[in-house]
C-alpha cells in the first residue's frame, strides 16, 4: 500500500517529506517547499476532514490585490501615494476579514443570530 501511495504521488508531482512537530505543536516547512512555494511571514492553514494544508498566504491573495489596484489607479492614484494607499487599503480588508470570521464563529456556536435568507436576498 505505501508503495503504491508513492507511485500516486509521484505520478501527481507531488512530494513528501516526513516532518516533526514540537511540544508546542510548532512545525519546520522544509527550505527546498518553503522556497519553491515562496512562503512569506505568514501561512494560510486549511482543515480538510483528513488533513491540514499549509500554503502561502499570498497565493490565496493575488485576487484581492489585484482588484485593490485596479480601483486605486481607477481614482488616479500613481507612485508613492498608490503604494500607500494600497497598504491602507490591504490592512483594512485583513481587519474586515478577521470580523467576518469571528462573526461566523459566533453564529456557528449558536452566540449569534445569523442573517436569513429574505435579510440576504429580500424575499422568502
Amino acid at each position: 500500500m505505501l508503495i503504491y501511495i508513492m507511485q500516486c504521488t509521484e505520478k501527481m508531482g507531488m512530494e513528501r517529506k516526513i516532518i516533526n512537530i514540537t511540544g508546542k505543536r510548532q512545525v519546520t516547512i522544509p527550505l527546498k517547499f518553503f522556497e519553491k512555494l515562496r512562503f512569506g511571514k505568514e501561512a494560510e492553514c486549511i482543515l480538510t476532514d483528513d488533513a491540514v494544508i499549509l500554503r502561502p498566504l499570498a497565493a490565496s491573495d493575488d485576487n484581492f490585490t489585484m482588484e485593490i489596484l485596479k480601483d486605486l489607479v481607477a481614482q488616479g492614484y500613481s507612485g508613492d501615494e498608490l503604494l500607500a494607499k494600497f497598504a491602507e487599503q490591504r490592512a483594512n480588508i485583513k481587519k474586515t476579514i478577521n470580523v467576518l470570521i469571528k462573526q461566523a464563529d459566533e453564529i456557528a456556536a449558536g452566540k449569534r443570530a445569523g442573517a436569513s435568507m429574505k435579510d440576504v436576498l429580500g424575499k422568502d
